[in-house]
């Protein structure tokens, strides 16, 4: 059995639609699939789930969104229409639940928010698996609740329930293609609660680990995932296979083709994963597996991100001081603020995190608190910076990886703020300023990969 799980980009259209029911016509194994709301159909588009977020801050805000309402519904006719489906009951359903959610949860604006935009998902599945019944294939469409997907109760912030696997093993009994929306489950109490977002690859790897699917196939608009950012890299190589844990630090790190958190259930089943292009499903792909050859690639890729800044605290003495760093942290939490790396030295300490989170005067709070309570020499912020992850579980055992790392900053004339490597040496982190992190992206590109040819080649 296989579970196929589609993004937004590969049912986007009537043509999309097209492509998905080809690809799960072409394979018996294709049980089960699961699909995103329809995605950007071009550079410009909108997409749905960005509609409806749209929609529920017009009915928080008291606004009027008829107009919203009209383009969302608009979208999904669309779609069935140039199909020559005849939709016109699934898209009064359409209305009617919309304007049910509404009513129901109007005065809580979290639930709201949970409730529009795990209707994009929910609706795609009932168009596909209707689509699918045209095409002559015996489809249905199965929700969340019916599959068992019991969640905790964190709007836009679902985490499974173990009990939920018990449940989606029934599935492998139903018969013929089941069609499940990604993104949401439902609470113990029957709330629909989302998972965050980009949450349909969380959605599909839960069900390919509940029903023990012998390969999970994640569909998307790229051939392979690529060792690099191919926006950066022109031509960047492409991967046949990478570990799940490699995976996991670099789509942290900025990789986008997989959601980060969507590995956990699949690596705790032993499923392996084939990240497949909609558009040219005869292509490979790239397997995420248990375990890889090493040898002759020890860096699987390169992540980069944007947004970070870094508190430097310096205090003389600061390693002989018991607590020093429980009580900055704890600093932090006070302020709900999550952190990223954590470099240190036996008088300094730097924290790494999301600049973002520093809204409402937050920097200047936590700025006087740790002068204040920690009676530090100095405190500043620094803003600007990007972080590079370089990924590979073969960096452990090979020789002067972090030396060829720095040799090809320098040579491109790159300052680093700061360099952090993990205990487990899967991965190294190098900060630089935004204004020059592809270029020393490329830089490592060249050092890792491009050397390496040669080299191998050679």
């Amino acid at each position: 059995m296989k579970v196929a799980k589609f993004g937004g980009s590969s049912v986007a259209s009537a043509a999309q639609f097209r492509k998905v029911a080809d690809i799960v016509s072409s394979d018996i194994e294709r049980r089960i699939v699961v699909v995103s709301a329809p995605g950007k159909r071009y550079k410009d588009d909108v997409k749905v789930t960005d509609m409806l977020i749209q929609l529920a801050e017009q009915i928080v805000a008291g606004e009027p969104h008829e107009e919203t309402m009209e383009a969302i519904v608009k979208r999904y006719a669309d779609i069935a229409n140039e199909l020559g489906l005849e939709a016109d009951g699934f898209l009064a359903e359409l209305v009617d639940d919309l304007q049910s959610k509404i009513s129901a949860y109007r005065s809580e604006p979290p639930r709201l928010f949970d409730a529009m935009k795990a209707s994009g998902e929910d609706h795609n599945a009932r168009l596909m698996a209707l689509y699918l019944q045209d095409c002559g294939l015996e489809a249905s469409y199965v929700s969340p609740l019916e599959a068992g997907i019991i969640v905790t109760d964190e709007p836009g912030n679902a985490q499974v329930l173990p009990e939920s696997y018990d449940k989606l093993k029934q599935l492998r009994e139903r018969r013929g293609v089941l069609v499940i929306p990604g993104f949401f489950g439902y609470s113990r109490s029957g709330h629909i609660v989302t998972f965050p977002r980009g949450g349909s690859d969380i959605t599909g790897s839960i069900v390919a680990a509940g029903v023990k699917a012998d390969v999970y196939e994640n569909f998307t608009d790229v051939d392979s995932i690529y060792c690099v950012n191919p926006s950066i890299v022109a031509d960047a190589r492409k991967l046949k296979e990478i570990t799940y844990r490699e995976m996991r630090e670099l789509s942290y790190s900025g990789f986008s083709v997989f959601h980060d958190e969507a590995l956990e259930p699949v690596y705790r089943a032993g499923i392996p994963v084939c990240v497949k292009n909609t558009n040219n499903p005869a292509a490979p792909g790239t397997w995420i597996v248990a375990k890889r050859n090493h040898i002759d690639e020890p860096v699987a890729g390169i992540a980069s991100d944007t947004g970070f800044c870094s508190i430097n605290i310096s205090k003389y003495l600061m390693n002989r001081e018991i607590g020093f760093g429980r009580r900055v942290l704890q600093i932090l939490e006070d302020e709900g603020i999550s952190y990223e790396h954590t470099p240190s030295g036996i008088d300094n300490m730097s924290i790494i995190l999301r600049a973002d989170q520093l809204v409402d005067g937050k920097d200047e709070r936590i700025l006087a608190r740790i002068r204040e309570e920690l009676a530090v020499d100095e405190v500043t912020i620094e803003y600007g910076l990007a972080l590079i992850m370089v990924v590979g579980e073969g960096m452990e055992k090979t020789i002067g990886m972090a030396a060829k790392a720095t040799t090809a900053l320098a040579d491109a004339n790159i300052n680093l703020e700061m360099i952090n490597q993990g205990s487990s040496e899967v991965s190294m982190m190098f900060g630089v300023k935004e204004d020059v992190v592809n270029e020393a992206v490329r830089a490592l590109y060249n050092a890792y990969f491009q050397q390496a040819t040669v080299s191998h080649l050679s």
